[in-house]
């Protein structure tokens, strides 16, 4: 467990506040692609690291993400007519670029000079695997921008869902790495099955074993750490064991295991001190990968029927996220529907901010433990003047340090199979 101390450190992430500003030095999601899909779209809002901010494509298809209020009166620019190469705040017409240069002044008298000197709030911008990539920390420090490990090529299949969750990343970031729980409250979504590794459905993601208590191991990295759920297979569990290896890159980027069609990658993307995104990409390199619509409609977050346009959950706590009593009387583990939701469920109604000093740890808690730990001496390190870990990490680094699953002998050791680069679902 941690102090009251410890907790604010891993988890106050604005101002002035040491995570808040650590998570600055890294390229950051600030939306979908989709969400500004077409030259002069609405604008749409984004809140990052309890920054409010408004991303927008102008005439020319340029990408920005710049401060909501107007530095003129502070009216909100979400409210804006994007048009004609930049977006004008309503209230008095002032204009202005994706790079934040004031384009036009309607409410100032031609000729007054005051429209060159006005530069608004604007954070450099990327794009790439669907989403919109910033850096909001200070620009002798920003580093190169990366293609994120999900999607090593500009054609890798990626399927992503987006959810708002009303509690603070660390909360949203635990459940992604708690392989423990998947046991127990995805069980109905996860089945146990006569498979030789896990095998994914239109309806299911079936694993080959029935053992709710893994044996966990794990190893730390530069760029974060890498561990093992080990349990009994239902196939030769006198000689082999299944093994699924998770990895954790800092600040908050989670390889899960894949199944046959799809490898899966989560982030928890900190919005402010009680609330975080949780972006979840379905990839693959090497094969057709998962459709949009079928992995949302997986996932139970589905556009219009699972979540609201802005990506917030209509099944939420005012409705015990849609949780049916009936159908958990009829075999379903948990009556709520589609495992994120499961997940947002148990996370959520820790509070915004759980308090960690006063947990009851096991030893299935290991991944837990090992990214408090990292994290918070991370941090500290970084307000000593070290850089921040993993900025060096790459898409080519992804087949030494991401995530697999596999039946393996119980003679081997499953740090040996690092070596192997593990593989992209082929399908």
């Amino acid at each position: 467990m941690l102090t009251a101390q410890e907790n604010d450190l891993l988890t106050r992430v604005e101002g002035d506040a040491p995570m808040g500003q650590m998570m600055r030095r890294y390229w950051l999601p600030a939306c979908l692609i989709e969400e500004i899909a077409e030259p002069d779209c609405d604008p749409v809002r984004v809140r990052l690291l309890g920054e409010d901010l408004v991303a927008f494509r102008d005439s020319d298809g340029n990408p920005g993400l710049m401060a909501e209020q107007c530095p003129h009166r502070k009216a909100s620019l979400f409210y804006g007519r994007n048009e004609e190469g930049g977006l004008r705040c309503l209230y008095h017409g002032w204009k202005f670029g994706v790079d934040g240069q004031c384009l036009d002044m309607a409410s100032e008298p031609q000729g007054s000079g005051l429209c060159a000197k006005v530069r608004h709030k604007a954070y450099p911008v990327r794009e790439a695997g669907g989403l919109l990539w910033t850096y909001m920390g200070p620009a002798e420090f920003m580093p190169e921008f990366q293609r994120p490990l999900f999607s090593p090529r500009a054609e890798t299949s990626v399927s992503i869902f987006k959810i708002f969750i009303h509690c603070n990343w660390a909360q949203g970031l635990e459940g992604g790495i708690d392989s423990a729980h998947s046991s127990s409250l995805h069980s109905t979504d996860m089945p146990a099955a006569r498979v030789a590794n896990a095998v994914a459905t239109g309806t299911s993601w079936q694993r080959p074993t029935t053992d709710k208590s893994p044996r966990m191991e794990a190893r730390e990295t530069d760029f974060g750490f890498r561990y093992a759920a080990i349990r009994r297979p239902i196939q030769n569990a006198e000689t082999h064991d299944y093994v699924r290896v998770t990895s954790f890159a800092a600040p908050f980027h989670i390889m899960i295991p894949p199944n046959n069609i799809y490898n899966v990658y989560q982030m928890s993307v900190p919005s402010d001190d009680e609330h975080n995104i949780i972006y979840i990409c379905a990839w693959s390199d090497a094969g057709a990968g998962v459709d949009l619509e079928a992995w949302r409609k997986f996932t139970g977050a589905q556009l219009g029927i699972d979540l609201d346009k802005t990506y917030r959950k209509l099944d939420n706590i005012s409705n015990r996220y849609g949780q049916d009593r009936q159908a958990m009387r009829l075999g379903s583990f948990t009556g709520i529907k589609g495992f994120p939701n499961q997940d947002i469920a148990m996370q959520e109604a820790m509070g915004p901010v759980a308090d960690r000093s006063h947990e009851r740890l096991g030893a299935s808690d290991l991944a837990i433990v090992e990214f408090r730990r990292i994290m918070i001496k991370a941090v500290r390190a970084f307000m000593e003047g070290a850089p921040p870990p993993g900025l060096g990490v790459t898409a080519a680094d992804y087949p030494a340090i991401g995530s697999w699953e596999r039946i393996i002998p119980k003679s081997a050791d499953w740090r040996t199979f690092d070596a192997l680069a593990p593989k992209a679902a082929a399908g």
